[in-house]
């Protein structure tokens, strides 16, 4: 680790976080984030308008043109950040992290001119179906995504594209589709072509437009009610291709999975950090034969182990979301290190206190599940690692 990418907030960044952590604390406490998954949507659609609005969470990283802030990876980190702090349940993953950057990548300009404004604002949001529930290795995170047919190979299986009236129509099935039984649009990983022309291609579609009829969107029991997940089945569905032929989809799903586990890694670095501090608190107010619980020496070396893993992991992620390039390689790695934290530091905070009943051993085990669930759908660690040392090449062959 460079320690000269660790560089002090600048103040816009401090505003960034200052506001979203002030209207998280307001509106996403843990009672508000149980009414709001319960909702038909996973989330409150309010919060999401005021976070699009103030500081324009959903745009931070989209170009001005398109009515985004155009800012950097290092701003939506921060936001990210504050969301994980909170567990608050929102489109800013589904839609600003993982939807929006292969738009803005991909798109043709009337694309992008349609939807990045809405996307920006916070009017639209959008779900990236991948079929299989292969969404790590679609994104490049645990290993080659040009290695395998993950998007469905031959005649069946995966998600099958085919052109028809000059358009083009999908059957198949995903499932694990993060927001994918109430986004506005769906950004849909297929393949297309027969065995000469096999590729995987994105396709964009629109549940209300009419020729989604054969479109159902199944919402699924997550593990992490604030990670909505859906199956989407297409039966012969209108589609439409996202951007121009020939194009270069598995270069961007990989670029964008490198972001995006650098914003997955903010989200599991300021988990940890809020079940850090809750859990010091919650320890040295308990008392145990008379004595906080938080004097004992054994407790206290443990929350320092805790911290110095936090931090450690907190300092990872804040470099990769500096690191120049387009995907930054060290986002899978920042990801496992912070995933790592969030499960220890989530599962010593039932533990220390004494697994005594109360509502904090719950809370505890809400940001377990965020842990687990995150490194199911994006893990495991132990791959996230090896892809990591496999790309950068810097364990030599310890990867293997």
């Amino acid at each position: 680790m460079d320690a000269s990418l660790v560089v002090p907030l600048t103040e816009e960044q401090q505003r960034i976080r200052r506001t979203l952590r002030d209207l998280l604390a307001e509106r996403a406490g843990p009672r508000e984030n149980r009414a709001a998954t319960a909702t038909p949507r996973g989330y409150d659609p309010d919060l999401w308008a005021r976070m699009s609005a103030t500081p324009g969470a959903a745009g931070l990283a989209l170009p001005k043109e398109y009515g985004g802030a155009g800012r950097g990876p290092a701003e939506l980190a921060l936001a990210c950040e504050e969301a994980g702090r909170a567990l608050a349940p929102s489109p800013l993953l589904a839609t600003g992290v993982l939807a929006a950057p292969l738009l803005a990548a991909l798109g043709t300009r009337e694309q992008r001119a349609a939807l990045l404004p809405r996307l920006a604002d916070g009017s639209l949001t959008c779900a990236l179906a991948v079929p299989g529930g292969s969404l790590a290795l679609a994104l490049g995170l645990t290993g080659d995504n040009t290695a395998e047919d993950w998007s469905g190979g031959g005649r069946a299986g995966g998600v099958q594209a085919r052109a028809a009236d000059g358009g083009w129509r999908l059957y198949g099935e995903a499932a694990q589709v993060l927001d994918g039984h109430s986004a506005g649009l769906l950004l849909v990983a297929a393949h297309a072509g027969g065995f000469a022309r096999s590729r995987t291609l994105l396709f964009l579609v629109r549940p209300e437009a009419p020729g989604a009829a054969g479109l159902v969107r199944t919402r699924q029991t997550a593990l992490d009610a604030t990670r909505s997940q859906a199956t989407v089945q297409f039966r012969d569905t209108e589609a439409e291709l996202l951007g121009e032929e020939p194009a270069d989809v598995l270069g961007a799903l990989a670029a964008t999975g490198r972001a995006a586990a650098v914003m997955l890694a903010a989200e599991a670095v300021g988990a940890a950090r809020e079940a850090l501090d809750r859990c010091v608190a919650h320890v040295g107010a308990r008392e145990e034969s008379g004595r906080p619980v938080g004097s004992l020496q054994a407790a206290r070396h443990r929350l320092a182990e805790l911290y110095v893993q936090v931090e450690a992991a907190g300092s990872l992620t804040s470099c990769a979301a500096r690191e120049p390039g387009p995907g930054p390689d060290s986002g899978p790695l920042a990801l496992a290190h912070a995933l790592e934290a969030l499960r220890a530091t989530a599962g010593e905070s039932v533990q220390l206190p004494g697994g005594t009943g109360s509502a904090w051993e719950h809370e505890a085990q809400l940001f377990f599940r965020r842990a687990a669930s995150d490194e199911l759908l994006f893990g495991p660690v132990r791959r996230l690692r090896a892809r990591a040392a496999e790309r950068t090449g810097r364990f030599g062959e310890v990867a293997a």
